[in-house]
């Protein structure tokens, strides 16, 4: 067997390892952040679990840090009266970013890891199957339930040779980024193979893993060597190590090689990850910002070649460069070791360990800004200013650019870049707070600030549905079109009817008013709608406004399954030529759908009665998504299996 399937059959509970199939897998760690966790833990409250039933469950603080306001500190106070009244870990803010800090101080080779958030594939880089989904999937996993999932086919990513000088690992996932898209990883695990895999830190693994994610895969995954075990061992954590490697004669769905010696620095130009070109091909570019940090590029030893880069040196006038490590380790050892001024002497401006401007939360550019970054995604309007271009590159591309005010490859810096992994990392676990112990855990009252509202529930699924095509959209429709998140609205990701004033106005300014005036209907859209972000939200909210159903050429996997969690129907065009049929504002009629959806048909029919045709659509569900689905949800159908 391959990694993935070593794991996957240790956890396997119900199904085969059969690409396409369903299948449920046991839980052993989950997380969450602050930004997804308050939903989560609502929604693992109405389950009545009283105490988590996983090996190790986190709550993270490191999305909603800028506190404008009440909202953002109400918010950490509930996930931290909660944790310790139901037995979960907070990691407190300021500790870092989840990814980061799971990766230091938690995860563990051959575990399984479900998180709240898109970019928890990270764990993959310590040989963990690490997965993001929804909050609703995190919340029964914390209960002791297992995770369902279609089984992923495994691709076998073959490295060879190695990094030269002043190419990084992010250059090595722009690279497959620009081959495969951001739909080419959409139902597949990428596995590492090969000998170069032995060439990459944990750290740069960890890089690889993390932007997965925008490729769609499932999650990524590297075997556990003796790489992994020096750098659990520097972290004080060597019991945990647990090798894991391929078969000799393991077999994979698909292949594809890299020769890490061929690669050069790449950058990804906006508005979409995928968007791909050298740093060479895409020239000169005049920058205003530069921003080094992330869940993707925040590691001890990326900041320590962005240090040495820095060193005696002076950023542009031009530049506005910003830095957040990626946890309180890190800045605590850049600290110790001097690599914290020579950053600051240079002109930077440092962060706090948290998600920051990744995420829009602060450090938002100048109109029609230039901004390099060394984050995950730059879709259009994430920073915050939407006349921004954002470009997707290595720390040490960020770096040399933030010195010359130009888009530069670092290969010609005077810098020694040569940075070697510690032996011992300076750990301290002070800020992740154990839960109460059981006997004191009826003591713990749970508190609920007033910008927390319950969650939105759908009702049963009706005998038949009609309504107004309320929005036509095309490809590639975020999540951060459907429920945008800035410093605004991030305070608001506990107050639905508040987040509803703002669904899909990237799009259509006009949606949320006109949903409302229809009473809700259904929406339509092109290939892989809702790709990015794992946030629930960006399916609570249409619930919350009545949307019954989502029209698409195809759907990303995460949001697809909190569609589903969530009641609403995600429909698939079986002639993929028939969205041109559809029009916004035109009635269509589902009739007798919830009797083809007990009888577990594949296909439904979508009569448009202002058009005056009618076609079919794929729904394609597990007995498990029909059960949900008739339902009118996740927890909806749990609660009637509990009566």
């Amino acid at each position: 067997m391959n990694v993935t399937q070593k794991i996957l059959s240790a956890h396997l509970i119900s199904g085969e390892l059969k690409p396409g199939s369903e299948i449920a897998i046991r839980i052993d760690q989950t997380l969450t952040q602050d930004s997804t966790g308050t939903m989560a833990y609502l929604q693992f409250e109405a389950m009545d679990v009283k105490r988590v039933k996983t090996e190790r469950s986190m709550a993270y603080i490191d999305h909603n840090t800028l506190q404008t306001g009440f909202e953002n500190a109400d918010d950490h106070r509930y996930i931290a009266t909660v944790a310790r009244k139901h037995g979960i870990y907070l990691s407190k803010p300021g500790n870092g970013i989840c990814h980061q800090v799971q990766l230091e101080r938690i995860g563990k080779p051959g575990k399984t890891l479900l998180g709240s958030d898109s970019h928890t594939p990270t764990g993959g880089a310590l040989g963990m199957i690490a997965i993001g989904a929804g909050g609703l999937d995190v919340a029964v996993a914390m209960g002791g339930g297992a995770y369902y999932l279609s089984c992923p086919s495994v691709v076998s990513v073959r490295l060879t040779g190695r990094l030269g000088r002043g190419v990084a690992a992010k250059d090595v996932i722009l690279e497959l980024l620009r081959r495969l898209t951001v739909k080419g990883g959409v139902g597949k695990v990428m596995e590492y193979t090969g000998p170069g895999v032995e060439t990459l830190s944990i750290p740069e693994r960890a890089t690889i893993a993390n932007m997965g994610a925008e490729l769609g895969a499932t999650t990524s995954v590297f075997p556990s060597d003796e790489v992994t075990r020096g750098f659990l061992k520097a972290q004080g954590r060597e019991a945990d190590f647990v090798p894991l490697a391929a078969d000799p004669d393991a077999t994979y769905d698909e292949a594809v090689e890299i020769d890490l010696s061929a690669l050069e620095p790449m950058v990804a130009l906006p508005h979409m990850p995928d968007n791909v070109k050298t740093v060479a091909e895409a020239g000169p570019i005049h920058v205003d910002q530069v921003c080094i940090g992330s869940c993707t590029n925040s590691s001890y030893l990326d900041m320590m070649r962005v240090a040495a880069i820095l060193k005696g040196k002076t950023v542009s006038p031009d530049v506005s460069l910003v830095i957040a490590p990626g946890s309180r380790q890190v800045l605590s050892m850049l600290s110790a070791n001097g690599a914290l001024h020579d950053m600051i002497e240079a002109g930077a401006r440092i962060c706090e360990t948290a998600c920051g401007f990744c995420i829009g939360m602060g450090q938002s550019p100048c109109t029609n800004a230039v901004s390099v970054r060394t984050n995950n995604r730059n879709f259009f309007g994430r920073s915050g200013t939407k006349s921004a271009g954002i470009y997707l590159v290595s720390c040490e591309t960020a770096a040399a650019t933030a010195l010359t005010g130009v888009l530069t490859d670092p290969r010609g810096v005077d810098a020694d870049l040569d940075v070697v992994m510690p032996d011992s990392f300076l750990y301290n676990d002070n800020l992740i707070i154990p839960p109460a112990s059981e006997d004191e855990a009826d003591a713990v009252e749970v508190v609920r600030g007033p910008n927390i509202k319950p969650f939105p529930k759908a009702e049963a699924l009706a005998k038949s549905l009609s309504g107004k095509v309320l929005l036509k959209m095309e490809d590639n429709i975020t999540t951060d079109h459907i429920m945008p998140s800035d410093s605004s609205l991030l305070p608001f990701r506990s107050n639905i009817p508040k987040l509803s004033e703002h669904c899909l106005t990237p799009v259509d300014p006009t949606f949320p008013e006109r949903a409302k005036a229809e009473g809700g209907g259904f929406l339509l859209a092109g290939q892989n709608y809702g790709q990015g972000s794992s946030r629930e939200h960006a399916a609570l909210v249409p619930l919350y406004l009545k949307v019954r159903g989502v029209l698409a050429k195809s759907f990303a996997r995460i949001h697809r399954a909190n569609l589903i969690n969530n009641g609403i129907l995600p429909l698939e065009f079986a002639n993929e030529a028939d969205y041109d049929r559809f029009s916004q504002g035109d009635e269509i009629a589902l009739e007798g759908v919830a009797e083809r959806v007990r009888k577990g048909e594949s296909r439904v029919p979508v009569t448009n009665v202002t058009k005056g045709f009618t076609v079919e659509m794929k729904l394609e569900l597990t007995e498990r998504q029909r059960g949900m689905i008739l339902a009118g949800g996740l927890i909806n159908m749990i609660s009637q299996q509990n009566r």
